[in-house]
């Protein structure tokens, strides 16, 4: 029989609380009533614009095993199973900490500027082929997140996995002290969030945060190829950590890239492993899942794991939704095929999308459409970076470019006429365009920041 998750006493020992009504074991925890499982521990957060303690008695009423409050709410029974503290966020990192304290797991924390959510699940998918793992589901990686995800880690996990994210400095290092990992990954710094940092040096050194959380024997692994990377070593060193690893197509990368190459559904990766000639197959489309792959496994190995089988491993990954996940849809005369890149955007990422599509194969006489919305928060220099977009689509020969948003015009103003597609002030008014637009044999990319919703074009043209 799996043992409970939390017990009620275990529960109240990790956050100082008092116990109230019928006893109760927990096998896991939630802090959304609408979506939580029978017999989790339903954490009451209080937040800016609602507050959990308005949906315990749903949340009870839904299977859930007991209650974490800070007040009690009117009109529960008198035995309703509660756990009341002093505040309930205090009480949810009380609850993670002390789940990382008893947890035997061998422990990864990965962060960076893109590609740090794509690097979190190839690493689930690579160590649970070797051992009962725990990750990051979705994108929690804030302040709440974190915590979270720690307080759900299995008692018997072998390996566990956290993404760590900022749009500030100072946000890292609380979170990389309460996951205190084994290994720190920083996938890469790029100008992301700018309009929060005065330079790409600033977000380097908020990244570098992570390895704060290391201890002695402690592994930092860093992306070579990054103008950072000399900035990133020093911060390690700084931390006290001992063991810095490095991967890129650096000479002197620890795990080096040796060549790449793409088809429609997967990715074939030479490189070497310390000096080990490896060949694998990664069941995802881009460079920069070749790139990342390596720090996977430069990981993997510092945390026990097999890297030979890991890699291997990687032919069975799978997209994230929003990070390149594809799919045909029904159009007139045939399919055309969609790759959803809509979770976010970044200068970076939207390049690296872009050659993704370049490398995909319409068929003959179709054509290769981006449709892309805002990228946000990039600051002063926010409308220069989105007009450079137009260099890259020409120097990948993408067909047809659709956009949306006002910052996106900066680059449908820049386009030439013969690959400038429709404009629209939003996603929404875009999407009706872009399905009229799509012909059987297209392929087509759809991308931008999570404030730029482009999933409704995703939504419009898998509508029949």
């Amino acid at each position: 029989m799996t043992p409970a998750l939390w017990t009620a006493e275990e529960a109240r020992a990790a956050t100082g609380g008092r116990l109230q009504g019928r006893t109760w074991n927990a096998g896991g925890v939630s802090i959304d009533s609408r979506s939580l499982a029978p017999g989790d521990l339903f954490v009451a957060l209080a937040g800016p614009n609602h507050d959990g303690h308005d949906h315990v008695a749903a949340a009870l009423a839904a299977g859930a095993a007991a209650a974490l409050v800070h007040r009690i709410p009117a009109g529960l029974p008198a035995d309703a199973p509660l756990l009341v503290v002093d505040e309930t966020m205090a009480g949810l990192n009380a609850l993670g900490r002390a789940a990382r304290a008893r947890s035997p797991a061998r422990i990864v924390a990965v962060t960076g500027s893109v590609g740090k959510t794509g690097t979190k699940e190839m690493l689930r998918l690579v160590l649970s082929c070797q051992g009962e793992t725990h990750a990051t589901a979705g994108n929690l990686n804030n302040h709440w997140g974190v915590p979270l995800s720690l307080s759900r880690m299995p008692r018997n996990a072998r390996f566990a996995v956290f993404e760590l994210g900022m749009n500030h400095p100072g946000e890292i290092a609380p979170l990389t002290r309460m996951v205190a990992p084994h290994v720190a990954i920083i996938t890469a710094v790029e100008a992301v969030h700018t309009a929060f940092f005065k330079g790409t040096e600033e977000i380097a050194d908020a990244k570098a945060e992570i390895f704060q959380g290391l201890g002695p024997d402690g592994v930092a692994i860093i992306p070579r190829d990054n103008r950072h990377f000399r900035r990133l070593l020093a911060a390690a060193g700084k931390a006290g950590v001992t063991t810095a690893l490095s991967f890129g197509s650096h000479i002197e990368s620890d795990a080096r890239l040796l060549d790449c190459g793409l088809d429609s559904d997967s990715t074939a990766v030479f490189a070497l492993l310390r000096d080990h000639p490896i060949a694998y197959r990664i069941g995802v489309v881009g460079l920069h899942w070749a790139m990342n792959s390596l720090a996977v496994l430069l990981a993997a190995t510092a945390l026990g794991a097999d890297a030979e089988a890991a890699a291997q491993s990687l032919r069975s990954m799978a997209p994230p939704k929003g990070r390149g996940a594809r799919r045909l849809i029904a159009v007139a005369g045939g399919t055309a095929e969609v790759i959803d890149e809509s979770y976010n955007a970044s200068p970076v990422s939207m390049r690296a999308a872009i050659a993704t599509l370049a490398a995909a194969k319409p068929a003959r006489g179709a054509r290769r459409i981006a449709v892309l919305g805002d990228m946000l928060e990039l600051g002063e220099r926010s409308a220069e970076l989105h007009a450079a977009l137009a260099e890259t689509l020409d120097a990948w020969g993408i067909d047809r470019v659709f956009t949306a948003g006002p910052l996106m015009a900066n680059l449908h103003g820049r386009l030439p006429p013969s690959r400038r597609g429709d404009h629209a002030e939003n996603s929404s008014a875009l999407a009706p365009l872009v399905k009229a637009a799509v012909r059987a044999g297209d392929v087509v990319m759809v991308k931008g920041s999570a404030g730029s919703r482009m999933g409704r074009v995703i939504e419009a043209l898998g509508e029949g």
